[in-house]
């Protein structure tokens, strides 16, 4: 179900889809079985396995950026460590004074 138009392409989208097929898990319980409880069970267990395939691809794409970020982050790290280790003790003086300031 990759790159199709009708799958949810953001985490805000994704969560809305798990939220209205529990919804309809609820609502499926709550009725009487009746003749149609197979095609709804049916059914219900496609969208659950479609919106479990969009939360892994979702899951990998955003693995897949922070390990990206991580590893930039560590070049720039290992390419100017007096810098980096300047810019990491001027954000903790800064936080420290502003928390400092916020306690009083």
């Amino acid at each position: 179900m990759k790159n199709n138009k009708d799958t949810a392409q953001t985490p805000k989208e994704l969560l809305n889809d798990l939220h209205a097929l529990v919804a309809d898990a609820e609502k499926m319980m709550s009725e009487s079985i009746t003749e149609h409880t197979t095609d709804a069970v049916s059914a219900l267990r496609t969208r659950f396995d479609a919106a479990q395939e969009r939360f892994a691809d979702v899951y990998e794409g955003a693995k897949t950026r922070v390990v990206a970020g991580a590893k930039c982050t560590d070049a720039a790290i290992r390419a100017n460590p007096y810098q980096s280790l300047a810019i990491a003790a001027g954000v903790g003086l800064l936080a420290g004074i502003l928390l400092g300031r916020r306690s009083k």
